[in-house]
């Protein structure tokens, strides 16, 4: 499993069952997911989350770099868990079903990295989005079902 140790939330957190029921739902998917879909599974599992609750735990894994975030078509933010080394990675994502690849993106860190240092800005943050369609989806006339 990648991401934050399982049962481990940041150091800087107040230790909270809801907070740990999202982050191990967040653990246990593979893919991209957003809050309503994690609130979802989080409800289908019998867990008392609120959808709230799901959305200040995933800004707080956001903002501490325990998750990558990419935007769908319609805006809506999705996260999955970064891998554990903590390196931000940036990925290809599917616009019909929504699968994720990490993709090389050393010259656009580098590039980030010039214009703060040509600019004098500090903390530079980064998005970059790229999506597609993949392979398995081009061969298939109306694509496979979207993601559950």
């Amino acid at each position: 499993m990648h991401g934050v140790p399982t049962g481990a939330l940041p150091s800087t957190w107040r230790s909270t069952r809801q907070r740990a029921a999202v982050l191990q739902a967040l653990l246990d998917r593979c893919d991209f997911v957003s809050a309503r879909e994690l609130h979802a599974l989080l409800a289908a599992d019998g867990a008392l989350v609120g959808l709230t609750t799901v959305y200040r735990t995933l800004r707080m894994l956001e903002r501490d770099g325990h998750v990558d975030v990419v935007r769908e078509q319609t805006g809506e933010r999705l996260y999955r868990t970064r891998p554990t080394d903590g390196h931000h990675r940036h990925y290809l994502v599917c616009r019909t079903c929504g699968l994720s690849l990490a993709v090389e993106a050393e010259a656009v860190e580098r590039w980030a990295g010039g214009v703060a240092a040509a600019t004098g800005f500090a903390e530079v943050e980064h998005i970059v989005e790229l999506t597609g369609i993949c392979d398995r989806c081009t061969e298939e006339p109306d694509g496979p079902d979207p993601r559950p």
